[in-house]
């Protein structure tokens, strides 16, 4: 029974003071009106202005986030412009590791239910809907990354992954199980996989392996984690382009600010 709509009834009734003596299949004593009365308000700030405080919440946490991000940037900035040569390398592989686990570990896990449509461009997780490519270039404008992100969401994914990615390995008519060896052979860490009309995240810890994309086989969902294999783009595509993110290059061009 749907008991927002049934309350709906009760208070209307109520304020036009029209009342039987069984409306809606419950007999109506003035003990439930009353309580009726109390109850609806609270239904109705559950159903409707929780969620919507809880998406501005959300929002606010993914503001700081970025500004948190971007401190962290400018501190690496910094300890680099002012580092030995062979300090920088330290901090180089330090600013990686930082990358990675606050990309995978906190940016992604904010937009998971943030749901795809084909047109969808928001800046805000969980708040309207988001297409992959834009999925893919709003995480790394996110985390600090200089790039064009509206004209890398609307390109080929494979003229993005050459400019960014390093180790590219392509799979034509392959089964995702070499992608997979694929992966597991260059280790740990974050990867870019372009597919015949997809694109999302590969990410490796250990023995763990999840595609993060923003799905277009369950639009309502939108991002999520899955399993590489199973019902899902990556492995239905016919072509592939897998490459590895945060090279050596790329998180120093995060690091200094280079524009791509």
């Amino acid at each position: 029974m749907n008991y927002l709509l049934l309350c709906e009834k009760y208070i209307y009734y109520i304020r036009v003071g029209e009342f039987t003596n069984n409306f809606g299949g419950f007999a109506m004593t003035t003990k439930s009106i009353s309580f009726l009365m109390v109850v609806a308000p609270i239904i109705f700030a559950t159903a409707f202005c929780l969620p919507a405080l809880a998406q501005q919440s959300a929002a606010d946490g993914y503001d700081a986030l970025k500004t948190e991000i971007s401190a962290q940037q400018q501190c690496f900035s910094q300890r680099y412009a002012a580092a030995s040569e062979k300090d920088k390398t330290a901090i180089l592989s330090e600013a990686q590791k930082y990358l990675t686990n606050v990309i995978c570990d906190t940016i992604f896990p904010y937009w998971y239910d943030t749901p795809w449509s084909f047109h969808g461009a928001t800046r805000v997780p969980k708040q309207g809907t988001v297409a992959c490519g834009y999925f893919v270039t709003g995480i790394l404008t996110d985390a600090g990354f200089q790039i064009p992100r509206v004209k890398w969401a609307q390109a080929a994914s494979e003229n993005v992954i050459v400019k960014i990615a390093e180790n590219i390995k392509r799979f034509r008519n392959r089964p995702v199980a070499e992608v997979i060896a694929y992966v597991n052979q260059n280790g740990d860490g974050l990867y870019i996989a372009g597919l015949d009309c997809h694109v999302g995240y590969i990410y490796k810890s250990d023995t763990t392996l999840r595609f993060v994309h923003s799905s277009y086989y369950e639009p309502e969902t939108g991002v999520m984690s899955q399993p590489l294999e199973g019902w899902n783009p990556l492995n239905d595509s016919k072509y592939r382009v897998i490459g590895k993110l945060l090279g050596g290059e790329m998180v120093r061009n995060w690091v200094t600010g280079v524009r791509y």
